[in-house]
């Protein structure tokens, strides 16, 4: 770890970062966990909704980008406070009503905060623990927690009433309180608002193969990841494959198995080099996808879910580590990647939306595929080069 954080500093970021990513865990699941419910409450189709999601992305976008660049004029503290607080407002907006303009700034605003706290929860882990896949995928671990928590939370409060998803955007809302509260106490490395000179502070990690190839993975790993958030249980329940409860809960062991699979990561990533740990999750990840959206049966379904979340769970967290060392050095190359990467959540759940309206639900999710093939072809390239230049 970083010699110029103090220990006891470096052990409130770690404490400070997990527990606040555990709530982004529930932020990133909560939206297609009341999607269904919010449908019925303010008679949404799936056009809106697909809308709606693509708008949340499309706040996660601009805050992945302007969360790396506003902490070099007002400070990483400063910052990290003013767009979490964005969630707070999200929830609120949702409560107050159908109008659609009203619901598209409250799905704008939860992006921008999901990303801020992405941002700079990645940014500060991999400053004190540059490189370390362990650091970043225990993170990762604590925001599958909070999304495998999420739609049951969701299921208990609308158990009884449908109209119960109001609470649960009122417990958001105050979990979006309470991050912004820890961020405030924080003292993050690099928290100046001094803006660096030289090549550090350049653009120059845009010439570098394995940026691009970060930014690929990342960007198709994305598509499938919030096509599935926004849209797995309206998937489900739609297509009368089960219950509403069942729907939830597969959302929720999705989420267990990845929370399973990021902990074996944590550990696999001490023993392997990262490429090699993308290149087997790959694999999975394919295989577990189309044997899932292929399902039509209760016990196949959920095996496969497990698979999915267990091969996806590496992905994320370890292609981060695998330019970690570029990240620490051009500041500005973690909101570009993420801004890159973020793209691809924004366009699926528009196109799963569109689709689904033209040709029903299960097509609009078999359009993921796409996505799927294209991140383990960039995986394998990346592990090939990785290869190649450890050979030369």
């Amino acid at each position: 770890m970083s010699g110029s954080t103090p220990h006891s500093a470096q052990k409130a970021l770690f404490a400070g970062c997990y527990s606040t990513f555990l709530i982004n865990g529930m932020l990133a699941l909560v939206l297609g966990a009341m999607l269904p419910y919010m449908r019925q409450s303010y008679g949404i189709d799936y056009a809106l909704a697909g809308v709606l999601l693509s708008l949340h992305s499309v706040g996660n976008l601009v805050s992945s980008f302007i969360a790396g660049v506003i902490p070099l004029y007002i400070g990483r503290r400063a910052s990290a406070v003013l767009l979490s607080s964005m969630g707070a407002v999200s929830f609120g907006l949702m409560l107050l009503g159908a109008n659609p303009i009203v619901l598209m700034l409250a799905f704008f605003f939860t992006g921008i905060c999901r990303g801020s706290i992405s941002n700079y929860n990645n940014t500060v882990i991999n400053s004190i623990a540059p490189g370390k896949a362990w650091a970043l995928n225990l993170l990762h671990a604590f925001f599958a927690v909070g999304a495998f928590l999420c739609p049951f939370l969701v299921l208990f409060f609308t158990k009884e009433n449908p109209e119960g998803w109001r609470n649960a955007a009122i417990l958001l809302l105050v979990g979006c309180v309470f991050i912004s509260l820890v961020y405030a106490m924080l003292q993050p490395p690099d928290n100046r608002p001094v803006k660096k000179a030289g090549e550090e502070s350049s653009y120059g990690f845009l010439k570098k193969r394995e940026f691009w190839l970060a930014a690929g993975i990342l960007f198709s790993y994305l598509c499938t990841e919030q096509g599935v958030n926004g849209w797995l249980v309206t998937y489900f329940k739609d297509s009368g494959l089960m219950s509403d409860a069942y729907a939830q809960s597969m959302a929720s062991i999705l989420w267990l198995f990845i929370l399973a699979g990021r902990l074996l990561c944590a550990y696999l990533s001490t023993r392997f080099s990262t490429s090699r740990l993308l290149c087997i999750s790959a694999c999975g990840y394919l295989g577990f996808f189309v044997l899932m959206i292929t399902s039509r049966s209760l016990v196949p379904i959920t095996i496969r879910i497990m698979g999915l979340g267990f091969f996806m769970a590496g992905l994320y967290p370890t292609t981060i580590s695998d330019v970690g060392g570029l990240v620490k050095q051009y500041p500005l190359a973690m909101s570009v990647l993420l801004t890159i990467a973020g793209c691809g959540s924004i366009l699926m759940p528009s196109i799963i939306g569109m689709v689904a309206e033209k040709v029903g639900i299960a097509g609009g999710m078999s359009t993921v595929i796409i996505a799927v093939i294209v991140c383990m072809a960039l995986i394998f390239c990346n592990g090939y080069l990785k290869r190649k230049e450890k050979v030369n």
